[in-house]
């Protein structure tokens, strides 16, 4: 009977970091806390059901100088929102793993 080698017991792990991508996520922040939720479609509408006073007050809650117009007040909580938002989604990674010329030469610069 053959002797089962202690590399078949081993696992490989390629030492790429998916997640987290924060600090914050580390500790445990999903990024909910903030806004209630990452949902562009949840928070435009909870956004549309604020009345103007409610909705200068969530905006200098977020660290936004409250705007007298509505509507250029929720296009900036929208961004503000996305940018937030974005921290907490997963880059896109190259599927085909093929490189242009132009980025090779730039990581090249430092060989």
């Amino acid at each position: 009977m053959a002797k089962k080698s202690k590399l078949d017991n081993l696992n490989q792990i390629h030492g790429k970091i998916e997640t987290p991508l924060t600090l914050n996520q580390v500790w445990g922040d999903d990024g909910s806390s903030k806004y209630g939720t990452l949902d562009l479609g949840k928070y435009t509408e909870y956004l549309n059901n604020l009345n103007k006073s409610d909705l200068q007050t969530h905006a200098v809650k977020i660290g936004l100088i409250p705007v007298d117009d509505r509507t250029s007040l929720i296009k900036r909580l929208k961004v503000e929102f996305n940018k937030f938002s974005s921290q907490f989604k997963a880059r896109p990674v190259a599927k085909n793993g093929k490189i242009s010329k132009s980025a090779k030469d730039i990581l090249s610069e430092g060989r």
